[in-house]
């Protein structure tokens, strides 16, 4: 499908887009703030006055959790004021009548700075922390008397002299309604789990007649709300949590302990703080009619500048990227082409690596059509003959003979080896090549292949010996590691003339075992050395269906050496000699 008029433009478009967006959110950004700024007073030192709004909010919670009703609070509210500068307004809900005010009276804004309710407080904000979203000075029922702490205080001083008695080291905490207990080490837990088994501690953990008759109250109000959730109803300690409960019945014990508490505690009140220059009301900034055209100008001049750079980086940024598009919508077969390269940017180096990708494909191509011709003529030979005996006998020219099968049985054979390479080099190509390794001596494997070879190489004039620099252990696959030698043994055979000899050797160098097969044979010429290892490549093309060679074997030597993490190498002079070297990790 071809692209539509605007494709080429789609990068320009987006960087167009994209400029313009930015430079509207900076701008709209910049007057936002600019309005912001200029509608408040400045505000010195405004750290410590979100720290005195801290005050005030808990100051004014643990009033309303320590009393009943708000009737005493407006002279807390007037030293609150004193102390930290601001103006506060105490109402009721829905703001129906002032509970406590400090400074002149003011519409007050729509909505309270906060909401004063200590049975529904913000954690991080109160001292200590808030359990169940209730503050902790809320205690109601549960606080522990004077007289009550004189009996209960005894009992913690002598479980911490049991302690000591026994090598533990204590501490005396208390609940927050005062009733005390004993922690173990630095640890949180309380001696009743660490050391039960060590200290007395009955007299310490059993609750008073009040805080009994409130526990008591306080498992009857959550019994309703556990049942509904089908819950068991579990003890519930002067912590207040559910021991191994869930979420669910800790919800039902902190409403439950809302409902317990309500009488005791002052009922939620709206709370408005402002600074005594603007009182508790909103403050508001108008901006004036040449403020407003000085912003929208400059707005504008931004917007303008943005975009004429917008459009000269994107032509710049467009154009090689196009060139590059069209390179690369070339139909598949057309002659590779070039683009230039610009520069050394981003794009530059993008048009460099598509340049060299370029070459490699075209490299890539020639190597296929190569490879492809010399598979597809090495097959016809096999088989040409194969195709030309059968029809010799079916015409009655040849007798099916045993001289007859033996010559269509020596092609079938070659045109199987053929097979087996291409398969050998495919699962190679692909990483499926099997391996097994397993720990073998090398000696073992070369006398394996001078003694498998030697009759044929006998059979040639050629002598095949091996031997080994001590006696050099590898871990491998020992049936590829013998297919690898035995290429190589096969063809310093091939190429070696009568009287001459093929030389199996091993040694190991630090963390590798070298092994190398020499002849000496005709030699390979220096220009032909980087070549050998290719596919279906041969020094003398004339003698290839003579010697039987497949043309592979060298490229899938190679391959398993590669597979295996190691390397192959070969070194030649005509008329004397090759010599190939393995080096494998042991």
């Amino acid at each position: 499908m071809r692209a539509g008029p605007f494709a080429h433009r789609s990068l320009l478009i987006r960087l167009l887009a994209a400029s313009v967006l930015i430079a509207v959110c900076s701008v709209a950004a910049t007057a936002w703030l600019a309005a912001r700024t200029t509608a408040q007073a400045v505000r010195k030192e405004q750290g410590q006055v979100l720290a005195y709004d801290t005050v005030i909010y808990t100051t004014l919670v643990g009033y309303a959790a320590t009393h009943p009703t708000w009737d005493d609070v407006q002279p807390v509210v007037r030293a609150l004021a004193r102390r930290t500068g601001r103006t506060i307004t105490l109402t009721a809900r829905g703001r129906t009548r002032a509970l406590a005010r400090t400074g002149p009276v003011a519409a007050l804004p729509d909505r309270a700075s906060a909401v004063v309710d200590p049975l529904h407080v913000d954690a991080s904000v109160v001292t200590g922390g808030a359990a169940g979203g209730i503050d902790p000075r809320a205690l109601g029922p549960y606080r522990l008397t004077e007289a009550e702490r004189r009996v209960l205080d005894p009992y913690a001083g002598k479980v911490l002299s049991c302690l000591r008695s026994n090598g533990y080291t204590g501490r005396m905490a208390r609940w927050a309604n005062g009733h005390p207990y004993v922690v173990v080490g630095s640890t949180d837990y309380v001696v009743r789990i660490k050391a039960s088994q060590i200290c007395d501690t009955a007299g310490l953990e059993r609750p008073t007649a009040d805080e009994t008759k409130a526990l008591t109250r306080l498992r009857t109000l959550a019994a309703d709300c556990l049942r509904r959730h089908d819950l068991k109803q579990d003890a519930v300690g002067l912590d207040f949590t559910v021991p191994n409960g869930s979420a669910t019945a800790q919800t039902c014990v902190d409403s439950a302990r809302r409902e317990q508490l309500t009488p005791y505690v002052a009922p939620a009140a709206q709370l408005y703080v402002g600074s005594p220059s603007q009182g508790t009301g909103a403050a508001v900034f108008d901006l004036s009619p040449a403020n407003t055209v000085r912003i929208a100008g400059v707005a504008g001049l931004v917007l303008l500048v943005t975009v004429s750079v917008t459009v000269l980086a994107g032509i710049r940024l467009v154009r090689p990227l196009r060139a590059l598009t069209e390179a690369a919508l070339r139909p598949a077969g057309s002659s590779p082409v070039r683009v230039p390269v610009t520069g050394n940017d981003e794009i530059g180096r993008l048009a460099a690596a598509f340049n060299d990708l370029s070459e490699r494909r075209e490299r890539l191509e020639e190597q296929r059509k190569a490879m492809t011709s010399d598979i597809a003529h090495e097959l016809r030979t096999p088989l040409g003959n194969i195709r030309s005996w059968l029809e010799a006998a079916e015409d009655g020219i040849a007798v099916p003979d045993t001289a007859f099968t033996s010559s269509l049985l020596e092609e079938a054979l070659q045109l199987q080896h053929i097979i087996d390479d291409l398969q050998d080099l495919a699962a190679a190509d692909a990483g499926t090549l099997a391996l097994h390794p397993e720990p073998f001596y090398v000696r073992d494997l070369l006398e394996h292949a001078a003694a498998a070879y030697g009759a044929r190489a006998a059979d040639a004039g050629v002598t095949v010996a091996s031997g080994t620099d001590g006696d050099p252990v590898l871990t491998a696959d020992p049936v590829r590691l013998r297919q690898i030698i035995g290429n190589l043994v096969s063809n310093a055979v091939r190429h070696t003339p009568h009287g001459g000899s093929v030389t199996l050797s091993a040694r190991r160098e630090a963390d590798r075992v070298l092994i190398e097969v020499a002849d000496t044979g005709v030699g390979i010429a220096p220009e032909d050395l980087p070549r050998v290892f290719d596919r279906f490549w041969r020094a003398d093309k004339s003698r290839h269906r003579l010697t039987g060679s497949s043309g592979l074997g060298l490229a899938i030597v190679r391959r398993l050496v590669e597979a295996h993490g190691g390397t192959v190498a070969v070194r030649s002079t005509p008329g004397e000699g090759t010599v190939f070297s393995l080096r494998l990790p042991v």
